[in-house]
């Protein structure tokens, strides 16, 4: 007897990456339930942020990317200017729902995110959270806890 097929889920190459550009993607309002009942309040602050159009991901160097498998928002993360370090980038209002992690969801979302760059000589930032900074060193950044972040990616040097 032949051994049968493990469904192993979702895989991440067919993952799908979209801009956000006009309104929060589809889901969002499933994605921010359950961030807030895991007690993380930054996908709130981002769906509020959106409606005041007071933060929209819009200026030079910046990007809000939804990731989506087989249709539904795996997770959703963007990159602004820094506020604090002048011609820094960070990485804000990034989360991946809980049944998407460790499937390579968010390391395809982050890669993006910093590939969308361009430019290898700007610092990026990012405030992690305890749970997420092994995620992040695994991508290059340093612990730098000052200035309202906790890591740094460098820039290359030339």
């Amino acid at each position: 007897m032949a051994d049968e097929p493990i469904d192993a889920g979702p895989r991440v190459d067919q993952l799908e990456l979209e801009s956000v550009t006009g309104d929060l993607p589809a889901g969002f309002e499933t994605l921010r339930a359950e961030a807030l009942a895991e007690g993380f309040r930054h996908i709130e602050r981002l769906g509020a942020e959106w409606a005041s159009r007071t933060t929209r991901f819009d200026r030079e160097g910046e990007a809000l990317l939804a990731a989506r498998l087989n249709g539904v928002l795996a997770g959703i993360g963007g990159l602004t200017i820094e506020p604090v370090i002048p011609g820094a980038l960070r990485m804000r209002r990034f989360y991946v729902r809980w049944q998407f992690r460790l499937g390579g969801v968010g390391r395809k979302l982050a890669t993006a995110l910093l590939e969308r760059t361009g430019d290898t000589h700007r610092p990026i930032t990012v405030n992690a959270n305890t749970a997420s900074v092994a995620f992040w060193e695994s991508l290059g950044f340093k612990p730098d806890p000052r200035d309202g972040h906790t890591h740094v990616l460098s820039p290359e040097e030339p």
